[in-house]
């Protein structure tokens, strides 16, 4: 056909922005024998007349739900109840809350592994045996520094007590030098009794991060200050147990480790503090009931031993779980009769310790004794009716 003639073909065809959909309805006719019907005006009324039904009845059903929040909230709760669910066991929620945050420092899956299978070896357990702790792996968290990858116990403790990261050494204080409120400052503030209890000096990054602001964890001078209520809050810790006492003693006097001549003990029992710092006086605390708060137990030097070490000479140094189980009965006894609870941080602080050595051995002890202490606590949640 010559290029005229095809062109006169197709002269006054008029174009369309349908075509293409002609097309497709011309070829399914051509498929399945039946003649496409093309929607009528009626069909498209129809359609518009649903969608704008559908709109309206979103917009009632999203009504409807904040008219019903709305009353929820100004409805208030019958008595003895918050109108939040239920709380242990179905009972109702009382409104009185304990909160006991456990940190096991430097511990991780590894140590978790090597313990566990050390455990079923020495013991002659099944290989599906595990500790108390994997029972309870809901996840993790990312507590890294803003100023390294790899980050330091009172970098990752700010994060833990702020809820803010910040740089390594940092003890609960911003990278501009701003300190950040802990919640165990916010718990004292709203007028729960608070506690720390640990296995290294209390004056270490971890405990100190929840108690005390200073720019580099190597300020454990101040930190024992602050710990005893010298500082802008004033005191807002009832309970310590762990060890670090030279960090409390003026230098004038054997066994401290102070750069100063203050008596960081003296300045304790002022402010009201009982004070014990050996065996003798830790049994005298009957797991508790003989405690009279606020409390500050300094049982070592600097770091209470390992745990390997430490179990050999029970009659000088008590235990994570010993200190633990002492700790939770005294704040039982002293929020008894309140409206509120009670905040307690325990850390099993020598698992780190035993990692930067590069010791198996002391790991694996200090994991076993952490261990110990979370089966301890889970069996106070159990047998307390606070939830």
């Amino acid at each position: 056909m010559a290029g005229g003639e095809e062109s006169r073909l197709f002269q006054g065809r008029p174009s369309s922005d349908h075509s293409d959909e002609r097309g497709v309805e011309e070829e399914d006719a051509l498929l399945t024998g039946q003649k496409q019907q093309r929607p009528s005006s009626w069909a498209k009324w129809r359609e518009i007349g649903l969608f704008a039904w559908a709109v309206i009845a979103t917009a009632l059903v999203v009504l409807f739900a904040v008219l019903y929040q709305h009353q929820q909230q100004q409805t208030p709760p019958p008595p003895g109840g918050t109108g939040g669910g239920g709380g242990k066991d179905g009972k109702p929620m009382t409104g009185k809350r304990n909160l006991i945050f456990m940190v096991s420092d430097g511990m991780g899956p590894t140590s978790l592994s090597l313990t566990r299978s050390f455990r079923q070896a020495q013991t002659g357990l099944p290989i599906d045996d595990v500790l108390v702790l994997d029972h309870h792996l809901i996840g993790t968290s990312r507590t890294r520094s803003t100023s390294s990858l790899i980050t330091d116990s009172a970098a990752g403790a700010t994060a833990f007590s702020c809820g803010k990261k910040s740089y390594n050494g940092a003890i609960s204080v911003l990278p501009n030098g701003e300190p950040c409120g802990t919640v165990l400052e916010a718990a004292k503030r709203a007028g729960y009794m608070t506690g720390l209890v640990v296995t290294t000096r209390i004056t270490d990054a971890t405990p100190a991060c929840f108690a005390a602001h200073v720019n580099h964890r190597e300020e454990e001078d101040s930190i024992a200050e602050q710990e005893v209520g010298e500082g802008p809050l004033g005191r807002v810790l009832d309970l310590m147990m762990g060890g670090g006492r030279c960090h409390f003693l003026p230098n004038t006097t054997e066994g401290s480790c102070r750069h100063d001549d203050r008596d960081i003990v003296d300045l304790a029992k002022k402010n009201g503090f009982s004070y014990v710092n050996d065996r003798k006086g830790f049994d005298g605390l009957n797991f508790g009931s003989g405690v009279k708060l606020p409390l500050l137990g300094l049982f070592a030097d600097t770091d209470i031993p390992y745990e390997v070490d430490r179990r050999n000479m029970d009659d000088v140094y008590p235990s994570l779980d010993e200190m633990a189980r002492t700790a939770l009965k005294a704040l039982q006894d002293a929020t008894e009769d309140s409206e509120k609870g009670f905040f307690l941080m325990i850390e099993g602080s020598r698992i780190d310790h035993a990692g930067h050595g590069n010791d198996p051995v002391a790991q694996v002890h200090e994991v076993l004794a952490y261990d110990k202490a979370f089966a301890s606590v889970l069996e106070f949640l159990d047998q307390d009716g606070v939830d």
